[in-house]
Formats: structure tokens, C-alpha cells, sequence
């Protein structure tokens, strides 16, 4: 992407369910700007309960390059946190906002300079079933990973 002249990296990741998710998909694109990254998920067929537990679901950056796993973890190889910089959580670089459900559909954009697209071209970006509760270590006691895609450049 270029703005008058100046070339500007982007990324996107198509994210997939596991197998007892099958129907979960959608799309987090990475576009780098002056300010830093402006990270914006739309998400589809997250499972979702009542009005009062309508679903808040922790959205992290990982190490790993694969979304494959076992059937303990189908998405083992997405690797831990992505955490250049050792930080305690909730400060890692791959630590994201959480998605809030709408009947099973989310939406979220940020702008974060905790790293750049071509940092994490390459790495996966999960969904896990639980929020982030942004204290325990090292990942936020966010529950199982649901969702899962590998982050490409464009």
C-alpha cells in the first residue's frame, strides 16, 4: 500500500475453527501506518450464550508459523505468546483487545505500536474461548484456542 509515496506493509490472516468449531471464520487484517498498526478483526460464528454471557473472547498474536496441533489442542503449534521483549502479560507485544460476540458475530479494530506488520508476518493470531482476564500468567487464563489463522503479507 503506498501513501503519497511512502510504502506502508500490510498483512491478513483467515482465521478457521477447530474441528468442535467448524463453523468459526473470518478475517484480521494488519495495515501499517505512521502511528503505529491498526489491527481490525471481523469474525463469524463465534459461539455465543444469553444477554447476560454473550461471549467475550481473548484475541492473541503467537510465536508459531502453523495453526496444526492434536487432538488434545488442535492448534499446539500456534507456540506461546508473541513476546519479543519478555514482558509479563498483559504486555505482551501479541497481547490484543478482546472480541465482544453479537450473536455470534465480531467486529474490532485497534491501533497498537507494540509492533510492526513485518514483525508479525508469519506468525499466527488465535481466538481463544474465554476473555483474557489480563493477570494470570502467561496468557491470561483465556481458555482454549477456537480459532486460528496464519498472518500473510499482502
Amino acid at each position: 500500500m503506498t501513501k503519497n509515496n511512502v510504502s506502508y506493509a500490510a498483512a491478513n490472516a483467515t482465521i478457521r475453527g477447530s474441528r468442535a468449531y467448524p463453523g468459526l471464520f473470518g478475517t484480521v487484517s494488519f495495515k501499517q501506518t505512521s502511528k503505529g498498526v491498526l489491527v481490525t478483526a471481523e469474525i463469524y460464528g463465534l459461539p455465543y450464550g444469553n444477554t447476560c454471557a454473550p461471549g467475550i473472547f481473548a484475541l492473541h498474536i503467537h510465536n508459531g508459523t502453523s495453526c496444526t496441533g492434536d487432538a488434545a489442542d488442535p492448534f499446539a503449534d500456534a507456540d506461546g505468546h508473541y513476546n519479543p521483549n519478555e514482558c509479563p502479560h498483559p504486555y505482551h507485544a501479541g497481547d490484543l483487545p478482546p472480541l465482544f460476540g453479537n450473536y455470534g458475530y465480531a467486529y474490532m479494530s485497534v491501533l497498537t505500536d507494540r509492533f510492526t506488520v513485518e514483525d508479525v508476518i508469519g506468525k499466527v493470531i488465535v481466538i481463544h474461548s474465554q476473555p483474557d482476564d489480563f493477570k494470570t500468567q502467561p496468557a491470561g487464563d483465556s481458555g482454549a484456542k477456537i480459532g486460528c489463522g496464519r498472518i500473510l503479507s499482502r
